[in-house]
């Protein structure tokens, strides 16, 4: 009888000690500490989340908000109410994901491509609300919109511009008001690819402005983007060359300018913070921000 207690006792003690040793492991604290020493290094973290479901919870609870917020303070406060600790439209593993990921492009009823164009990780992208006034038309322009500079893939022709963005406040927005009053059925059969909720033409909703095209440098007949319901905005266009004369010119959009410094910001794929007009970002491994 002593046997078998000394035995359960020993059997409890190694769990004590397993759990112990697994609870660093799983410690929120002690996992932003480490990120942090890291300056939240995306491909450690979505390896992380790759591991198992407990470091994938963890992951979703809180590691994805953090990294958002540390590569992006200025744009994470404007889309929060400047309370980053809460919660974001579609989550912040989705958030995560649209400012690190291409998500590639397929033909679609309005927009046709002769190959699909895979998603990937971008090394390189900027998100500015100023970019953003140009893809809201005249009466909507009240909205709060982040858009990226489009992510170009060669396809033997013409260039295939691919964007995304991210709105604020998305359903008290008048994007999203004018969308439930022209009845804008949702897309069949698509879906957001940060946050898999279902989405609304823009084209279909005819509520791309002309500034739109204009900003990315392509042609109006040859623009689509989406937006779904959790406010996330991701499109396709063909861009149209131009030449260096044609570079050098000042954007002729003057009226969506915006001076101030939080109108972009910027930051490295090692983490090192910076201000100006770009955010840059590195990645390379496709783990943690799959839904």
């Amino acid at each position: 009888m002593s046997d078998n207690r000394s035995q359960r006792r020993r059997v409890n003690l190694v769990g004590e000690l397993s759990e112990s040793v697994d609870s660093g492991i799983y410690n929120e604290r002690i996992l932003i500490l480490v990120f942090a020493s890291m300056n939240w290094d995306i491909r450690t973290l979505c390896q992380t989340a790759s591991v198992n479901r407990k470091l994938r919870a963890v992951a979703r609870r809180i590691l994805w908000r953090e990294l958002c917020v540390y590569r992006a303070p200025q744009m994470i406060t404007a889309l929060t109410d400047g309370s980053p600790s809460g919660r974001i439209g579609g989550g912040w593993q989705a958030m995560a994901k649209l400012m690190f990921f291409c998500n590639g492009c397929q033909s679609t009823r309005h927009f046709q491509v002769r190959e699909s164009a895979s998603g990937h990780f971008v090394k390189t992208s900027r998100f500015s609300k100023t970019s953003g006034r140009s893809f809201l038309v005249k009466k909507c322009r009240s909205d709060l919109l982040y858009v990226s500079d489009p992510c170009e893939h060669p396809t033997g022709s013409d260039d295939l511009g691919l964007f995304r963005g991210v709105f604020w406040g998305f359903m008290k927005s008048r994007t999203r008001a004018s969308l439930i009053r022209r009845r804008v059925e949702l897309e069949e059969g698509a879906k957001c690819p940060f946050c898999r909720a279902r989405v609304w033409s823009m084209t279909a909703a005819r509520l791309i402005p002309k500034s739109a095209a204009r900003r990315l440098g392509s042609m109006e007949t040859g623009l689509e983007y989406f937006v779904c319901v959790n406010g996330h905005l991701y499109g396709a266009c063909w861009l149209v060359p131009l030449s260096s004369d044609e570079g050098e010119e000042k954007d002729g959009d003057d009226e969506y300018e915006d001076s101030s410094e939080e109108a972009d910001q910027r930051f490295d794929g090692g983490g090192y913070f910076h201000r100006g007009n770009q955010i840059v970002i590195n990645g390379c491994l496709n783990y943690g921000l799959t839904s």
